[in-house]
């Protein structure tokens, strides 16, 4: 019983294969469910073509951005929606949220449609919305804290605005 419990404690954890699909179902928001959920508002965005993808992190540095299916692996939250960019009208998602607290979220347009990142060509917004430049944020400069109900915040895009700077686009 003694060594059964010992090789239980240190058994690491089973890290999952990395799929396009990880955290959605857990991020899917329910019609009139009453939360805690998060309603992410874009706006900036370059043109209508491609997906939005947001994806909600612990709000650690050492776990902001990291692999999502080390983050499973690890028992840590992870939640991804992706939507098609509508053709018109105001641009929203959902994120359901495993429970009130403080997370760290970013928002990709794939202006392909695809499921990676293209410096060239897609756009990246994080929450509270930090100045970029040349790096990404700490963790600590995209935190959304999310209540017991429906939170709301609001995510401006950034596309490449110059060498390796990303900024919003000048309208």
């Amino acid at each position: 019983m003694i060594l059964l419990a010992l090789s239980l404690a240190t058994t690491p954890a089973v890290t999952p294969p990395s799929t396009p699909r990880l955290g959605t179902v857990e991020a899917r928001c329910r019609p009139h469910e009453a939360g805690p959920a998060l309603i992410v508002d874009i706006d900036g965005l370059k043109d209508r073509a491609g997906v939005l993808r947001a994806e909600l992190y612990p709000a650690r540095d050492g776990d902001f951005l990291a692999d999502d299916n080390v983050l499973i692996g690890q028992g840590k939250t992870f939640r991804r929606s992706v939507i098609t960019v509508p053709a018109t009208g105001a641009v929203s998602l959902c994120l359901r949220v495993p429970g009130p607290g403080t997370y760290a979220l970013s928002v990709v347009h794939a202006r392909d449609g695809g499921h990676g990142f293209s410096l060239l060509h897609d756009g990246i917004g994080f929450a509270s919305n930090p100045k970029l430049g040349h790096s990404k944020p700490r963790a600590e400069q995209a935190m959304v804290a999310v209540g017991v109900g429906i939170t709301t915040t609001h995510v401006v895009m950034n596309y490449r605005s110059g060498l390796f700077s990303f900024a919003p686009l000048k309208r």
